[in-house]
């Protein structure tokens, strides 16, 4: 099955979905508000779905599957990662660019052998030494994001405080500027929320940061760095350095992986602790269980999925995938699998055994766990420690978005200090 054009809307794309182990909607309002109880009907009447919407796709259910499927690489490829295809005169021109220059973003959207070196480039800069060093900057942000609405005693927990941190923490270790923080939320917000569906959007935004980071290396041509931007041009993969269009692709996954899906966790967390009074004053009674609570709140609200491309013929279970057909990587229900988590659709804040992959498995795995988890630690901590008691004030205004990553948008709090 290749993909249809995605412009070409089928009629069912925007209704509602009668049957889920064959037509599933990803988009669905309500699968993105609460997909669970949809992953609970169909791990016992179809554990791998299959739809013909937005382009078709096979959705694995259970957590043994979602694993088994992660390490076929590169049978199941990584080459095209994003749930909703790309438009077909973006899909010309991405392949057409690989053929020249290689992968778009590397390493996610590399397969074996080209895949290894390039996660070998970025590994260092997410080592848990180097995380540490990220630390102090991370703390001072996030007080100064609660200095400014603490005396107010309202704050969107979403918007003014758990979307303004990765951003800034993300060009700080890159080597932009944080005070541009408001440009790359746009800018990401653009390629993994509005552009899911509007091609035009998907981009004029891919241009902008591609044109940024071009900017950013010409700079550095002329005023080297230590930074990563600067590392990068400086690097060798086999004994060549990497192209423009390398370097670029590695900055522009660091920008938009490194802000949405921390983000998201980090809002999650936070709308969960606002709506629910138990945990809320448990983790203030106990603030000691923090990086056990931090883990457990990464499984029931994992972020993300990723889809792979397959490339031959192979079966799991009853599902006989063949070249051409989407796989979507459905890390966040398996991590909510009654075979592997007992109570899964409990947060537990205190769970001990908790074999999460929020992260991924495999190769692919993500590259940026040290720092998510840091960042979703400050971001707690800090919050707990300076504001004395908080609730969402009507429920009715949170937003949630979906797809590529699943997340908090909106959570209006009222706080105390």
């Amino acid at each position: 099955m290749s993909d249809r054009d995605p412009s070409d809307m089928s009629p069912r794309e925007g209704c509602p979905v009668h049957d889920w182990a064959t037509d599933f909607d990803v988009m669905d309002e309500g699968y993105i508000k609460d997909p669970a109880p949809v992953w609970e009907e169909l791990r016992d009447k179809c554990p791998i779905a299959h739809t013909t919407r937005w382009g078709g796709a096979w959705l694995p259910t259970k957590y043994d599957d979602v694993r088994e499927m992660a390490r076929a690489a590169p049978t199941l490829s990584n080459r095209s990662p994003g749930v909703i295809p790309p438009a077909p005169e973006m899909r010309e021109l991405l392949i057409a660019e690989v053929k020249e220059f290689g992968s778009e973003l590397p390493p996610i959207s590399a397969d074996p052998p080209e895949h290894k070196p390039y996660k070998q480039l970025i590994l260092p800069l997410f080592s848990p030494k180097a995380v540490e060093e990220y630390r102090a900057f991370t703390e001072n942000l996030a007080n100064e994001l609660i200095d400014k609405h603490i005396a107010s005693g309202k704050m969107d927990a979403a918007v003014d405080y758990a979307q303004q941190i990765p951003p800034r923490v993300i060009a700080y270790i890159i080597g932009i500027d944080p005070g541009r923080a408001d440009d790359f939320t746009d800018w990401t917000r653009g390629i993994i929320e509005l552009g899911q569906t509007d091609p035009e959007a998907r981009m004029k935004y891919r241009r902008l940061i591609r044109d940024f980071f071009q900017e950013m290396i010409e700079e550095r041509r002329d005023n080297p760095r230590d930074d990563a931007i600067s590392k990068l041009m400086a690097a060798e993969i086999n004994g060549e350095k990497l192209s423009d269009y390398s370097v670029i692709g590695v900055c522009f996954l660091l920008l938009v992986a490194g802000i949405d899906t921390t983000w998201s966790s980090i809002g999650s967390a936070l709308w969960h602790f606002g709506t629910h009074e138990d945990d809320r004053k448990r983790l203030y009674a106990e603030p000691e269980i923090l990086p056990t609570a931090v883990e457990e709140l990464l499984r029931y609200y994992s972020p993300v999925v990723m889809a792979r491309r397959v490339l031959d013929p192979i079966k799991f279970g009853e599902a006989d995938m063949v070249p051409g057909e989407k796989v979507i990587m459905n890390f966040p229900a398996a991590n909510r699998d009654p075979d592997v988590f007992d109570r899964p659709d409990e947060v537990v804040l205190d769970r001990e055994r908790n074999r999460h992959i929020a992260f991924g498995v495999g190769i692919h795995r993500c590259a940026g766990s040290n720092l998510a988890r840091m960042e979703m630690d400050v971001a707690l901590r800090v919050w707990f420690n300076r504001i004395g008691e908080f609730e969402v004030t009507d429920p009715d205004a949170v937003r949630w978005t979906g797809g590529q990553v699943r997340g908090v948008r909106t959570a209006p709090m009222r706080i105390k200090a």
